[in-house]
């Protein structure tokens, strides 16, 4: 698969997993800008150009699913890959629903989320 380019925001609000899946996109070559929660990302400065969204469904506060809802009630067509650790099978239909690229169980492979970006990017880019 082609390699893609593109910052990608990490909504987490545990700060090691934040910080472990920044350091896994960084290297493979992805700018990363990490939020500890929903509201964060909605504050971050909006010159800063976000390509993909890698989002924690369990967030204190709004939650991920509320964030994706709100994005998209909006018309933003950011791409959204879910990661949790929750087993909640209506909460996954809902965000496969709303047209997340994927949607990842903890721990999940490196290797599902690189092509959950490479995807969320080449479809974002087409």
């Amino acid at each position: 698969m082609e390699r893609l380019s593109g910052t990608v925001a990490v909504v987490e609000d545990d700060p090691s997993m934040r910080r472990s899946v920044q350091r896994l996109l960084s290297a493979h070559g992805f700018p990363t800008e990490g939020f500890p929660s929903a509201e964060a990302f909605l504050g971050r400065n909006s010159a800063s150009r976000i390509d993909c969204l890698v989002l924690d469904v369990d967030l204190r506060g709004m939650s991920g699913i509320a964030l994706q809802r709100q994005l998209r009630d909006i018309g933003s067509a950011l791409p959204i890959i879910f990661i949790t650790a929750l087993e909640d099978s209506t909460l996954e239909a809902e965000a496969v629903k709303a047209g997340c690229i994927a949607y990842l169980h903890k721990p999940f492979p490196a290797s599902l989320l690189i092509n959950a970006i490479n995807s969320a990017l080449a479809s974002a880019s087409e």
